[in-house]
């Protein structure tokens, strides 16, 4: 594969308004108090593939419609993601099929924006984010994106040479359309231990409708053998995000703002659980009081089945296909308008991921969600 390192760089710190040295070396500066000049989304697309002219054709894949959209009840477009951490790709996770030029972060970076020029989602939850503010921040700031990023305390990245800090997830909007009006951070406990993981959960307001609803951000604990430990991380988040939607429900009532019934505040969850659909995490919250539904199972012929994979790699200890993210969100409030299928083997290739046309080794999930009943408003 050719290299397109001189044009890539040349284009990147003309299209990233990056921030000040000043304003990275303090973690509580609000980088969304920034200015960025706004780009054209087509055009940085054009450039991502213009970078990428070396390198096979993205992935192409159809959303599949699973019920027909209403024009006056726009969708909200989801997007979940594990990009792959830069430093966990290169230097830890041993991907034995995969190049090292293919996993280079001059051109790597680009494939991750392409993904995400591709589908334009409204929403979007990241994993494995270790270029936060160099990259993702003030790029999709200059798309119109405000954000917030939540450090792993602990993040493996920093045990590799040369890393660009910890790892994290990071969730973005589109502030033309929502209106923030709380954001936690959160350290998930399992068995009365504070552990590595976080969550963001972030409450936003559609400025065209009014609804309010709480979007959550999360990767759960890798590895297997650590079943319960997953289990025991995704019950505290619940119980979390329980506590949050239910506060900001009854603030949101105090401050006479919408409301959406007496059930809390409408969901949408995120997450690279590690979790097979046979672990016990997931039936936690496939059973929550929170009424959690996965929106994947509407690929399935059955509507109740999840893909088959969202993970594909090769590492030394052997193949691995899982099916490990998800993309919850309150069945009573919310109906999926359309989902984007999952690629097939041949798609992805004998070498599987991540690859020379494929950034990461989780596959993103992109589904449209809209507004199922009216809101009862409060005057």
């Amino acid at each position: 594969m050719g290299s397109s390192s001189s044009s890539s760089s040349r284009l990147f710190s003309t299209l990233a308004q990056t921030l000040s040295s000043a304003a990275l070396a303090d973690p509580h500066v609000d980088a969304d108090d920034y200015e960025y000049e706004q780009a054209d989304p087509d055009a940085l697309l054009r450039e991502c593939e213009e970078v990428l002219r070396n390198r096979p054709p993205r992935l192409h894949r159809d959303f599949m419609m699973t019920r027909a959209c209403s024009l006056q009840n726009a969708s909200i477009r989801i997007m979940q993601w594990n990009i792959l951490a830069q430093a966990l790709g290169e230097g830890k996770d041993g991907f034995v099929r995969c190049p090292m030029e293919a996993l280079n972060w001059s051109e790597r970076k680009y494939l991750i924006l392409e993904e995400i020029l591709t589908y334009r989602p409204d929403v979007l939850c990241l994993q494995e984010v270790d270029h936060y503010f160099d990259t993702f921040q003030p790029v999709l700031a200059s798309l119109g994106y405000q954000s917030s990023f939540c450090p792993k305390p602990c993040s493996p990245c920093l045990d590799v040479h040369n890393n660009n800090g910890p790892d994290g997830c990071a969730l973005f909007f589109n502030r033309r359309r929502f209106q923030l009006l709380h954001t936690a951070h959160l350290r998930l406990s399992a068995m009365m231990l504070k552990t590595n993981q976080v969550a963001i959960v972030a409450t936003l307001r559609c400025r065209l409708t009014g609804r309010i609803f709480s979007v959550a951000v999360t990767h759960l604990k890798a590895r297997s053998g650590w079943e319960a430990f997953r289990s025991a991380q995704g019950a505290h988040l619940l119980q979390q995000l329980c506590d949050l939607t239910t506060q900001s429900h009854l603030e949101i009532d105090v401050e006479n703002r919408t409301r959406d019934g007496e059930e809390g505040i409408p969901l949408v969850v995120c997450g690279d659980f590690n979790a097979e659909p046979s672990e016990e995490v997931y039936r936690r919250f496939m059973t929550s009081p929170l009424g959690l539904e996965s929106a994947y199972k509407c690929l399935s012929e059955d509507g109740n089945t999840e893909p088959l994979y969202t993970s594909w790699k090769i590492r030394p200890s052997g193949e691995s296909r899982s099916t490990l993210d998800y993309i919850w969100y309150s069945e009573r409030a919310f109906q999926v308008d359309a989902v984007l299928r999952i690629p097939s083997e041949e798609q992805i290739g004998p070498d599987r991921l991540p690859s020379y046309h494929y950034p990461s080794d989780h596959l993103s999930l992109v589904c449209d969600l809209s507004f199922s009943q009216q809101p009862h408003r409060l005057m």
